[in-house]
């Protein structure tokens, strides 16, 4: 089942940081570009890190808003469900 999760996470955060590329490059050329609900829908379907990546090495959408606003607002919840998930881990049964 780990397994399984891991490759679903290296996928998904692959995917999503191959948006940003794509969108990118589509905006340097003025061509269609990736519509920015479903780069915050890859996000939050567990591609945060490649967003946050892609944000970075590529100098793409880095000063947007309201998306930055909605991308960390998905890191943040994301960050507290892995948190309480990992106190319900810990805590004695």
């Amino acid at each position: 089942m780990l397994e399984l999760a891991g490759a679903y996470l290296i996928a998904i955060n692959a995917v999503t940081f191959g948006a940003f590329a794509l969108d990118k490059r589509a905006a340097g050329r003025r061509a269609r570009r990736v519509p920015e609900r479903r780069l915050l829908t890859l996000a939050a379907l567990g591609g945060s890190p490649g967003a946050l990546f892609g944000q970075q090495v590529l100098r793409h959408k880095t000063r947007k808003e309201p998306f930055r606003t909605w991308l960390w607002t998905i890191v943040g919840v994301q960050a507290l469900g892995l948190g309480l998930a990992a106190l319900a881990y810990l805590l004695p049964r």
